[in-house]
């Protein structure tokens, strides 16, 4: 079992008071993504142009253990690879390097029906609830396809189907023969959230579900979510640049930057004291409703480019504590406390936070 894994065993065991296997276990997980050359840029070579293959390391050998019932949350800015995790998760994109496994069984190298089994217990719901529902579909094909083509609903009874499913997510049934530019926003959210439980999933990866609708019409959708998952014994995967929705919503935080993984716990602890100096700048202005003038002082410097990542800590060249071991050697995300990991050479120097 990884560190990651571990912590979350720990945090699961204290707040469930049970350790279980993971539902959903990535391991040493890796993504990249490659632009060949073409042929003018072949051509360009024999002249001796030297250009080279353009690569994107969007995640960085990253550990991710998810437990039943747990809400985990998903948190780096962006380009950091959260939604890329979140596809490998799901087995929208394959892994470069790695392996995935549900309840503990490994997913790659499964017989076309066990996989096909395996796919729908996971589900995506998607951050632009328009872009992601055919504009040529109705509600009722947008939603009830899947299960009849999984063997989950008869043909026939389709629309009885997708009635209950609407209802669940507080549509009105009547509205399943329009199509998805006669909604809202928060509509066309909902049937999103519609489309993916209805294959009956027991994982969910939300990612950026609210971060396009109104501040009213967030709240809502994120109570319909923990509604649904005390109805339903779901377990989610919120990825969110949003750490005020993060807090509300998540029983366990990740941060990611720049395609790793570099520090996680119970969402209590970590807002309460973060070890990471990224995390310390991410928190910094989170949930300070103070009186009088205050001055928002960002991160400095921007997030380097993933087809050329800093050596050593991606993150030294914006961190005010770099030193020159930083530059060189990448630190390891080790636990620092129960439940808690960091990857942060300060932790090796003193066993205080970074930013004592």
């Amino acid at each position: 079992m990884s560190a990651l894994a571990h912590a979350a065993s720990v945090s699961n065991q204290a707040a469930r008071g049970s350790s279980a296997v993971p539902l959903v276990e990535l391991a040493q997980v890796s993504k990249r993504f490659v632009k060949s050359l073409d042929v003018a840029a072949k051509i360009g070579n024999a002249f001796g142009a030297g250009m080279r293959e353009e690569v994107v390391h969007a995640v960085d050998n990253v550990d991710l253990a998810i437990f039943e019932g747990e809400v985990v949350g998903l948190v780096g800015e962006s380009g950091c690879g959260k939604s890329t995790l979140g596809r490998l998760a799901v087995g929208l994109l394959p892994l470069t390097r790695g392996r995935r496994s549900f309840r503990g069984q490994p997913l790659e190298g499964l017989a076309p029906d066990a996989a096909r089994r395996q796919q729908l217990k996971m589900q995506m719901i998607f951050q632009d609830p328009y872009a992601s529902l055919n504009p040529r579909m109705r509600v009722v094909d947008i939603v009830g396809e899947a299960p009849v083509a999984h063997g989950l609903a008869p043909a026939g009874k389709q629309a009885e189907y997708v009635a209950q499913q609407l209802s669940r997510v507080g549509l009105d049934a009547s509205l399943m023969r329009r199509f998805p530019h006669q909604f809202s926003g928060g509509q066309r959210a909902r049937i999103g959230i519609a489309r993916a439980l209805a294959v009956a999933p027991e994982f969910l990866v939300c990612d950026e579900s609210v971060a396009a609708l109104d501040v009213s019409i967030q709240a809502q959708v994120l109570n319909l979510f923990m509604d649904l998952k005390s109805a339903l014994n779901l377990t989610y995967l919120f990825i969110s640049h949003d750490l005020g929705v993060v807090e509300h919503i998540s029983d366990r935080v990740v941060i990611m930057y720049l395609g790793r993984v570099v520090e996680s716990g119970p969402t209590s602890d970590l807002y309460a004291s973060p070890n990471h100096p990224y995390t310390q700048a991410l928190l910094k202005e989170v949930g300070k409703v103070l009186p009088g003038k205050r001055t928002f002082v960002p991160i400095k410097g921007e997030i380097p480019s993933p087809l050329a990542p800093p050596p050593g800590c991606h993150f030294h060249p914006r961190c005010p504590y770099a030193m020159p071991r930083c530059r060189t050697e990448p630190p390891a995300l080790k636990e620092i406390a129960p439940a808690r990991l960091s990857a942060c050479h300060l932790n090796d120097t003193s066993p205080n936070d970074p930013s004592a």
